[in-house]
């Protein structure tokens, strides 16, 4: 082979290594890119599964509470606003008049301090302090119990006025009439506060854990409550918020003189 063949036969060879290596790396940048591409796809995925779980649970942890299920009036302990139980003496052996003004119209009901002096002293201070302005009545009952259920600002059942109390007045038969008035409250006797209901037809309510406090009665506006329960419940449920909003607006309390 001629010098001349012989130089031309090495520069071919270093051409060939070259475009061997060229091309080597340029594979190896390819599986790089592919390898990143691969990651970040799992990262995303990743990212959005713990997104999703977040999402869920700060759901749960927001989410607002159904109606009580129990069978019976009910109110459940929550914090609330700092206030002090009034005396009894603030009722005690007087007779008032309560306008529960709502968005359906007013309510009109006699309250009962001599039978139920605390129930109708608390009445008359949350009352004062416009406690119930525009509250929803959370609950409705219309099978085997017939109650409208009201007396929470916050339109959950879990509200109470920071303080509670025992039972008053309760019947010993359970039987509560229509136009009744009444404390709801937990399975603790002493846990009335400012949940209270409405009897809008002749209910049997169970007598374990000592009834619940009667105070007062439906005078005038009980036509209101029962076109509220005509509606029925929302969900075509028999216990729940009704399907026919109804609020407290304001309530108005004046003694009744002999």
């Amino acid at each position: 082979m001629s010098p001349k063949a012989r130089d031309r036969a090495r520069a071919k060879r270093r051409a060939e290594k070259r475009q061997a290596v060229f091309e080597r790396r340029a594979a190896e940048r390819a599986r790089n890119r592919q390898v990143v591409a691969v990651v970040l796809a799992v990262l995303l995925v990743v990212g959005g599964l713990v997104g999703a779980s977040y999402a869920v649970n700060r759901g749960k942890d927001t989410a607002t509470p159904a109606a009580p299920a129990a069978s019976s009036p009910s109110a459940s302990p929550s914090p609330s606003a700092t206030r002090t139980l009034p005396p009894k003496s603030l009722a005690a052996g007087k007779t008032f008049v309560a306008t529960i003004t709502t968005n359906r119209g007013p309510v009109t009901v006699q309250l009962d301090g001599t039978k139920a002096p605390q129930t109708v002293a608390s009445f008359l201070q949350l009352a004062g302090d416009g406690y119930w302005a525009n509250s929803r009545c959370h609950r409705l009952t219309t099978a085997g119990i017939f109650v409208l259920q009201c007396g929470d600002p916050t339109g959950t059942g879990n509200g109470n006025p920071g303080y509670g109390y025992g039972i008053e007045n309760a019947p010993k038969d359970g039987k509560y009439p229509t136009g009744t008035l009444a404390m709801a409250r937990t399975s603790d006797p002493n846990s009335n506060g400012g949940q209270f209901f409405i009897v809008y037809k002749d209910t049997q309510l169970p007598t374990d854990g000592g009834g619940y406090t009667i105070f007062g009665t439906v005078t005038s506006g009980l036509d209101i409550v029962k076109k509220t329960a005509a509606a029925g419940v929302q969900g075509g449920q028999t216990d729940g918020p009704p399907a026919q909003p109804i609020s407290i607006q304001k309530v108005v309390v004046t003694e009744k003189k002999a």
